[in-house]
């Protein structure tokens, strides 16, 4: 039908590639199957719910060596987490998924259709949690499906396929290198499986991967080397200041006796005897003199010092079975495991050191920069002190994650029944392995002068330098494990016949426990490990239950309409550590009502409309107050002027708390849309989907109650850490059902395959294009934003065009693809920088360009057996786009969630068959 032309091959070529998701492309074999979104078993074909498809194979094309590159790249999903933020947080190297901009805790993750164990107390799932290896193919239904799985489904589905009918032998390996250095990783898979269900009666697949990626250090991006940011904007020459005055050599700051009125005075012995701050110190943006503090810091380049793309060693084993025990009965089974083991490296420690008002550091460091009248009046002494000689804090966070099913599927006539037990839990354990203190020995080193924190690194004794080492806390600081307990059972079969075609129903139910603990070391309980507040123990416990039914339809020759309605209870929260239930047991009935058209053989229309809910987390309801790290930014004090301020602008403690009065989060959403294809070689359609959320766990942000303390003084308090010497305030982050959002938008896509001589094109273009993404501003339920082409409130951006291409060229053993990913530019946060020129702190707000890589690859099949492929992710080696953003992770100068910081990558995959 399609006639090739140059021009027609250059067009195809500037369109680029992307997954050729073809959902909507038909099977052979008219195998009844159920698919995502649906509960009734039926004849694979394009339904009334957009559901997106990626098999194994495109997955190997693309070139993904995780399961989270291949899911997050996907047009339709926004607002996800990545491993890059492990660096500056506890994460882990969590990564989530999250569909339409919505939110990780509103996609619903399974594995083969059924639930495995979040992370944490809520429904976020880890998807290191998924065996690469294993998955057959990856379905995703972006709508909304409640009346379907319940809780968490708000957003949509990703139900990751796993092989169980596999037979012979694999085994694949890949290795990347990105050409700057840094970074490289390399996979091995093996897998085997005997036996075909259909004609042997039993089928049993195993597989198991290893992956291995080395970190990638700052000195190695010269767009990520350093917190002292010099760039330029509309001509004018900028400084962008993120540095920490937590340094080396030492800050010095003084408080004064109550009474005294003389203001509380910081500054640097090191660079008032040279003249100019140390090396790797950069005389700070954030000094200023007020009637309350006078501050002349140097500050500390943390940055030059972390990793910005984390370590990781990850282990994955699947195995799956199924017995035709009967002609009508078959049992099966899935038992799937996998250890990440990642070491993320961030800064050496930030120490406050008390220091007396006696003795050499005073005499020395201190006495020499005073006036009579503050000698006369010291209250307080403290060394904001940078822990370089010490080495950089490496945490190490082992995630386990185990997940068995147990089941059963019976043929009663024309009914298939399905039931299984599934058991699944993820368990971390957090540990310190490089540059946190022992308490004893760190404060014994203090007291002795054994080393000077007002000096330069590097200068130590050998002797200190063994103390120093000896110092050095390795060991876990907490272990958490969230375990769910589930059974379900399931049927769906014929009802009767309509003069359009048989009428079909699903029924099912299902009851779920979830408990989730976590206990600090009893070397953090105890105070062993220097300035650390412990992770407080939990011991909760809660269930699910939910029954649902479906019905479909088929009305009229050509429109068949589905119908879904579902009831849940979720009980109230039973605390073991306090003996004590929290929270109310709440309930929820949810529906859907869909149909679909098929105007003709080339035209398919389909629209739904529908309700969900999502349960608030176990911590959300019932955490107490606790410790909860600092800040994402520094502050000025809320209160000027009282006992409780920092001296400057400094980073405050968090607290977190829940709320026992939260109810279940509700939604709205409707979709419809249209899938043409004239014919087999051209296809389009497009999806307008819309989801209003209201009563919404939503809470002040900190910038928020920063911005305006007296509105919000209820959220402030007085907290003090184990290495401070006084109260500070600090800023207490609870929950209100009070958010509401509103996200709409259309996901679209085209593909196009035509023949060229003796060769197969096929081009495919997706998108996803947001028209609204809005929400009520924290602790509001009328007071609107929306993050939409910029750096908005919730620190994040909402992008309004995502799309991926793809063009792929395959003629005889060779195989050829382009893929091109683009997102559009956005409206940067607005910063306090430096202009060089005027030497004045003026506010900027950059523009982020569009960023854009292409990613090429080559594959050759020597025969049935043996192929290799080799390829260049970000062909022209673009670097992330600047960014002034001050949240998510260490980095600093770009955005980890929206670029890549490898850089151009080459890599080899070579598989072979047996």
């Amino acid at each position: 039908m399609f006639r090739t032309t140059v021009v027609g091959r250059a067009v195809c070529l500037m369109l680029g590639t992307a997954y050729a998701l073809s959902g909507h492309a038909q099977e052979n074999k008219l195998e009844r199957v159920e698919i995502t979104g649906s509960s009734i078993k039926r004849i694979a074909s394009e339904g009334a719910l957009p559901v997106q498809v990626v098999s194994a194979e495109q997955i190997r094309a693309s070139g993904a060596t995780s399961v989270a590159e291949v899911v997050q790249k996907l047009p339709s999903m926004q607002g996800f987490q990545v491993a890059d933020t492990a660096i500056g947080t506890n994460s882990g190297g969590i990564a989530t998924v999250s569909l339409h901009d919505i939110g990780a805790s509103y996609t619903l993750v399974l594995l083969n259709g059924r639930r495995i164990a979040p992370t944490g107390s809520g429904s976020t799932i880890n998807l290191n949690a998924i065996p690469m290896s294993a998955i057959e193919r990856v379905e995703v239904l972006t709508d909304g499906a409640s009346a379907l799985y319940g809780s968490d489904a708000i957003a949509g589905v990703v139900n990751f396929v796993l092989k169980r009918n596999h037979t012979g032998g694999n085994i694949t390996a890949q290795m990347d290198a990105p050409q700057q250095g840094g970074g490289k990783s390399g996979n091995l898979s093996l897998t085997y499986g005997l036996g075909n269900i259909e004609t042997d009666r039993f089928s049993l697949v195993a597989t198991y991967r290893h992956d291995d990626q080395r970190p990638m250090k700052s000195g190695e991006r010269d767009f990520a080397k350093t917190s002292y940011l010099r760039f330029q904007n509309d001509g004018r020459d900028y400084i962008y200041d993120r540095t920490s005055t937590s340094a080396v050599p030492a800050n010095a700051t003084v408080t004064f006796k109550k009474g005294s009125n003389i203001p509380s005075y910081s500054f640097n012995p090191y660079q008032k005897v040279n003249g100019e701050c140390a090396p790797n110190n950069y005389y700070s943006l954030n000094n200023a003199t007020t009637a309350n503090a006078i501050t002349q810091s140097c500050a500390f380049d943390f940055v030059s010092t972390i990793d910005i793309y984390p370590e990781s060693k990850r282990d994955s084993l699947y195995l799956s079975g199924q017995l035709q025990a009967t002609s009508n009965l078959k049992l099966f089974s899935d038992v799937a495991y996998s250890r990440l083991d990642l070491i993320a490296r961030i800064a050496p420690n930030p120490v406050p050191v008390a220091i007396p008002s006696s003795g050499v550091y005073f005499d020395k460091y201190i006495k020499p920069n005073l006036t009579a009248n503050q000698l006369a009046n010291i209250n307080t002494i403290s060394a904001s002190y940078r822990g370089v000689d010490f080495g950089t804090r490496d945490s190490e966070t082992i995630t386990d994650s185990k997940h068995v099913v147990l089941g059963g599927e019976l043929d009663i006539g024309n009914w298939n029944v399905n039931s299984a037990f599934t058991w699944s839990q993820n368990a971390i354990n957090e540990q310190y392995v490089g540059g946190y203190f022992k308490t004893k020995e760190f404060t014994d080193l203090v007291k002795a002068v054994a080393f000077d924190p007002f000096d330069l690194p590097g200068k130590q004794s050998e002797a200190t330098q063994k103390a120093m080492a000896d110092s050095i806390y390795h060991g876990s600081i907490r272990t958490a494990k969230t375990t769910l307990k589930g059974v379900d059972a399931r049927a769906s079969g014929d009802l009767f016949k309509l003069p359009a075609g048989t009428v079909s129903m699903g029924v099912g139910a299902d009851y779920r426990q979830y408990n989730y603990s976590q206990d600090p070391s009893v070397d953090a309980a105890n105070g062993i490990i220097y300035n650390l507040s412990p992770s407080p123990q939990y011991d909760m416990s809660r269930s699910n239950a939910g029954v649902f039914t479906e019905l479909v339809a088929p009305l009229f020759k050509g429109i068949e309409v589905t119908g879904s309605l579902r009831y849940d209870t979720v009980s109230a929260i039973k605390d073991a550590t306090t003996n004590s239930t929290i929270g109310k047991s709440m309930s929820a009935s949810t529906y859907k009502l869909a149909g679909r058209y098929q105007v003709s053989n080339q035209l398919l229309l389909r629209t739904s409309y529908g309700t969900g809910f999502k349960a608030p987390s176990m911590l959300d309801i019932a955490q107490p107050l606790v410790s909860a790290g600092v800040t994402a930014a520094s502050y000025d004090c809320p209160y000027p002027g009282t006992d409780f301020c920092k001296p400057g602008k400094l980073q405050y403690s968090v607290l977190s708390g829940g709320n026992a009065a939260l109810k279940p989060e509700k939604s709205t959403q409707w979709t419809y849309g249209f899938r043409f294809e004239p014919s087999n070689n051209f296809g389009f359609g497009a999806d307008y989907w819309r989801v209003n959320i209201k009563d919404a766990v939503s809470g002040v942000s900190e910038k928020q109650a920063f911005s305006d303390p007296t509105k919000y003084a209820n959220l402030f308090t007085k907290f003090k850490t184990p290495a401070e010497t006084q109260e500070y305030y600090a800023f207490i982050s609870s929950s209100l059902n009070i958010g509401r959002t509103v996200n709409s938008g259309v996901d679209w896509d085209v593909i196009a395959r035509f023949a060229a001589s003796d060769a197969k094109i096929t081009v495919g273009l997706t998108g996803t294009h947001l028209l609204k993404s809005s929400y009520t501003r924290p602790g509001t339920d009328n007071d609107w934003t929306d993050s939409m082409n910029k750096y908005g409130e919730n620190n994040a951006v909402s992008f309004r065009n995502i799309l991926r291409g793809t063009f792929k060229y395959e003629s005889g053993a060779w195989t050829h693809a382009l893929t091109l990913k683009w997102r559009n530019g956005y409206k940067d946060i607005s910063q306090n920088v430096r202009d060089v020129a005027t030497k004045s702190t003026v506010k900027v707000q950059l523009d982020v360009p569009d960023y854009s890589t292409m990613d090429w690859q080559t594959g050759y099949k020597f025969n049935k057996s043996l192929d290799l492929r080799v390829g260049i992710n970000n062909l022209l080696n673009v670097a992330p786009p600047l960014t002034l953003r001050d949240s998510s992770g260490h980095q600093v100068g770009y955005d980890p969630r929206y670029a890549d910081p490898k850089g151009r990558t080459f890599y080899l995959n070579a598989s072979y068959s047996f």
